[in-house]
């Protein structure tokens, strides 16, 4: 036996367990015999097929139990509380603080301004309505055609432009100085602000002299701005307005009325 612990301590196994494999070789020793069995039953892997229904533990039914069932398992990821630090938050607050955010967007995008309504109107003749291909200006002093202009730039997106000039042209018939001063502000805080979802284009060289008159307006304070969306509207959208379906379908329509008539 000497010969065989001098043997294990040459190759380094640690006394202390040979002595528990001779114990449980010579069945001598209670609590090393016991060591010894834990040790065996350490190296048979462990069985994880179906259990059958009549060895099924307690604990096992209450496990898969339908009220256990509803109750997360521990190795799941807990929900994350949304002041954690990292990105992959998936609480409910997230639900709530993106609707938070939707209302807010949708807020900042209305108009403080209340739009214009469609001025009232007469149907335009078709001999009106040839008019407004002959020129941009004619298109633009009869209130019919800037409905209908109107209408076209809602459908390109650019609506706002119409919008600023008919608030200019609002501008200039007022007298009263408090109101200028009011509607010179909502004017500037709808349309000229970078900050405005509705800010229309304009170059710095106008917005400067804007900005220089703020400090005392007047009813011609936009008056370099709105030639500006003027020419725009001109150059850009007049064009694509008299070859669009809004345009043709007036042209037909009223040809078609005059032939009746």
């Amino acid at each position: 036996m000497n010969c065989a612990c001098a043997r294990a301590r040459r190759r380094g196994v640690a006394w202390r367990r040979f002595e528990r494999v001779r114990a449980c070789r010579c069945g001598t020793g209670g609590e090393t015999q016991r060591a010894c069995s834990s040790d065996v039953r350490a190296r048979i892997p462990e069985y994880t097929g179906p259990v059958p229904a009549d060895r099924e533990s307690p604990m096992t039914r209450s496990e898969t139990s339908p009220s256990r069932a509803q109750h997360p398992s521990p190795r799941q990821k807990p929900n994350t509380c949304c002041f954690c630090w990292c990105c992959c938050c998936s609480c409910s607050c997230l639900t709530v603080r993106s609707e938070d955010d939707k209302r807010g967007r949708r807020k900042a995008q209305e108009t403080k301004l209340e739009p214009f309504p469609c001025e009232p109107c007469p149907k335009p003749t078709i001999e009106e309505i040839k008019q407004w291909a002959q020129s941009f200006d004619k298109l633009m002093k009869n209130p019919a055609g800037r409905n209908k202009f109107r209408e076209f730039l809602r459908t390109e997106y650019s609506e706002e432009n119409m919008l600023f000039w008919l608030a200019c042209e609002d501008l200039k018939k007022e007298i009263n100085k408090s109101a200028i001063e009011e509607k010179t502000r909502l004017i500037y805080e709808d349309y000229i602000s970078i900050l405005s979802p509705k800010e229309v284009s304009l170059d710095s060289r106008v917005r400067e002299v804007i900005n220089r008159r703020l400090q005392d307006p007047t009813p011609h304070i936009f008056e370099d701005a709105q030639l500006q969306i003027y020419t725009l509207m001109h150059r850009d959208s007049y064009p694509r307005f008299l070859n669009s379906s809004v345009y043709r379908s007036l042209v037909q329509g009223g040809s078609r009325s005059s032939s009746e008539s």
